[in-house]
């Protein structure tokens, strides 16, 4: 099987208070923008919506079914949101989009990017194997979902969060998902 490589660079604003970490995007054929959570059915983008916005539409081309790229990354470095995955290179052991079905070869070096965004206070993990991953790579117990940890990174007093998988397969219904992600923009004074 093939090994397949981080298709997207970091996006890190030098404003970033928060770090926002998925696993891996899905393959480029499930995606709807060239930009972090791509797929048309992933929810991530409708719940930023709901919250910042009170309009699971607002980052929402809905005539073409795709995301408004340049909307989401406008609201991103205004708001100081950096996102990355916590693999850089992996396996697809299926032909879908299913972190249950990734083999990561090669885990993002967690250090090297908060070394990149000074500001940043808190760590989000958005689903089970990106938190599985990034509480390897750093020695954390992993909080439950829609708690945090405290930690420090190199002096550097810090929080990580573990929210719900804005995938359609975590079952959970969006607002009650807007709702615990609510909570967290709002400890971190970003609402």
């Amino acid at each position: 099987m093939d090994i397949e490589q981080h298709p997207l660079e970091p996006f890190l604003p030098s404003n970033a208070h928060l770090l926002m970490l998925g696993s891996f995007p899905p393959q480029k054929k499930r995606w709807s923008m060239d930009f972090y959570y791509p797929n048309w059915n992933n929810d991530m983008w409708r719940i930023i919506g709901l919250i910042f916005h009170k309009d699971k539409t607002f980052f929402l081309n809905e005539a073409e079914k795709a995301f408004d790229r340049e909307k989401i990354i406008h609201f991103l470095s205004e708001i100081g949101i950096a996102l990355f995955d916590t693999a850089t290179a992996v396996r697809r052991l299926q032909d879908n989009a299913s972190d249950k079905f990734l083999e990561i070869i090669e885990p993002t070096n967690i250090a090297a990017l908060l070394h990149r965004i000074p500001k940043c206070q808190a760590i989000v993990t958005t689903g089970e194997k990106a938190t599985d991953t990034l509480c390897a790579q750093l020695s954390l117990e992993k909080p439950h979902v829609g708690d945090f940890i405290p930690f420090i990174f190199e002096d550097r007093p810090m929080r990580l969060y573990r929210m719900p998988s804005s995938s359609r397969a975590y079952p959970l219904a969006l607002e009650k998902k807007a709702a615990t992600y609510r909570i967290m923009y709002q400890d971190l004074q970003l609402l």
